[in-house]
């Protein structure tokens, strides 16, 4: 059994790396399958939280107004997890997340996983449900649900029982994040772009049909974080 990893666990505001954002991360240093060391920030993200998110987490735009912005916590993220093992419940997702925007300041970033998902998969094929919460309630850990540092917790927990019943080796995976080809900025962006422009009386140094999606997508997140967040149709 690893006892030396990082736990991780994220909240964002859907699913996909590339369009969505970060909201909260945490974090949780294991020495000997014991906790010695815990990060935890909130994230903002510079767009609306959709309510549905903050049905789910409790988190909304409030909370994050004043939080750092994910670029410039990169720096504690990644010296905190180092070159440790990193561990999470479906951990792929929490991964792709921080590679993603590593690769943003073009850093790539590999690492070596726990996916407790995977492992509650092969140790309890006849279980209905994999899910962290229901894992949690079979085998009694008492938790806060969908807020990232508990989380994280929780998936240690649940790596550390596991291991009890399977007594088996822990499979370790590789990733790799492969940075995708740029798109190009769309025509919905282009619109909106130059509404935000005209509207706030901004004089770009850059050419709008030139940018690509991924930087029309940070333009946009950095007008509306200076100038106030509005509805957006992207």
């Amino acid at each position: 059994m690893i006892k030396d990893f990082v736990a991780i666990d994220l909240e964002t505001t859907g699913l996909s790396p590339y369009d969505n954002k970060i909201i909260e991360l945490g974090a949780v240093r294991y020495r000997d399958g014991k906790p010695v060391d815990q990060y935890n920030t909130l994230i903002n993200p510079g767009v609306h939280i959709p309510e549905r998110i903050t049905e789910i987490t409790g988190i909304d735009d409030d909370m994050v107004s004043k939080a750092p912005y994910i670029d410039d916590e990169l720096d504690r993220i990644m010296e905190f997890i180092g070159n440790d093992v990193i561990l999470g419940h479906n951990v792929i997702f929490d991964y792709t997340f921080i590679a993603g925007a590593l690769a943003g300041h073009s850093i790539e970033y590999s690492a070596e996983a726990i996916d407790t998902l995977k492992f509650a998969k092969k140790v309890l094929p006849a279980n209905e449900s994999k899910n962290l919460e229901h894992l949690c309630e079979m085998f009694d850990i008492v938790t806060i649900h969908h807020r990232a540092y508990e989380d994280a917790m929780s998936a240690a927990n649940v790596y550390f029982r596991l291991c009890e019943l399977s007594g088996e080796e822990t499979i370790v995976e590789q990733y790799h994040f492969k940075k995708q080809k740029a798109a190009g900025i769309t025509p919905k962006q282009v619109n909106y772009l130059k509404s935000l422009i005209e509207r706030h009386n901004i004089k770009p140094d850059y050419i709008i049909e030139n940018l690509t999606k991924s930087q029309a997508s940070r333009e946009i997140d950095r007008i509306l974080s200076e100038y106030g967040i509005m509805r957006r149709q992207l």
